[in-house]
């Protein structure tokens, strides 16, 4: 089932900087990115959450995006994958998947309980305004676009 269109589930989960984050306090500030992510072992999700570490800043400077990424780990794995990769974003544990499961689903893999790769564009008043779930593992969308996006109003930059 698709969220596009539709208010998104909110969450609270804890952070790699020691705090809870909730959805409904990020978009306090402005839209917000959801990324969830298949598991700390996957290089695919570890790429893509590299591209947003790249435009965080400048997405929250100027924009007011907050990135949020959730991994279905416990948080000491989740913050030894955001050392071992040097994000500059903070990313939140979902150890039971429940998180994962509200917007993408989640899956039995060989890794154990996974979140299945999707990432959300989400406005200030709760609308997801974009939405894709990977068919593939490396199947992504990637920072710089989703930066464009917003920027350009909620629609796709390089049209036509």
């Amino acid at each position: 089932m698709s969220l596009e269109g539709e208010s998104a589930p909110e969450f609270e989960l804890p952070s790699t900087a020691g705090d809870t984050v909730s959805l409904s306090d990020e978009l306090e500030e402005g839209p917000a990115v959801v990324l969830i992510n298949r598991g700390v072992w996957c290089s695919f999700c570890a790429e893509q959450l590299q591209t947003f570490s790249e435009v965080s800043y400048d997405m929250w400077f100027h924009d007011d995006v907050s990135v949020v990424p959730v991994v279905p780990d416990p948080l000491p794995k989740v913050t030894e994958m955001r050392d071992r990769y040097d994000l500059q974003i903070q990313l939140l544990a979902d150890p039971e998947g429940e998180v994962c499961e509200r917007y993408s689903g989640t899956e039995q893999t060989s890794h154990g309980l996974t979140g299945k790769a999707a990432t959300y564009v989400i406005d200030e008043s709760g609308t997801v305004r974009y939405e894709d779930v990977s068919d593939t593992p490396a199947d992504r969308t990637y920072g710089n676009w989703v930066r464009y996006y917003v920027r350009n109003g909620y629609e796709p930059p390089f049209q036509g």
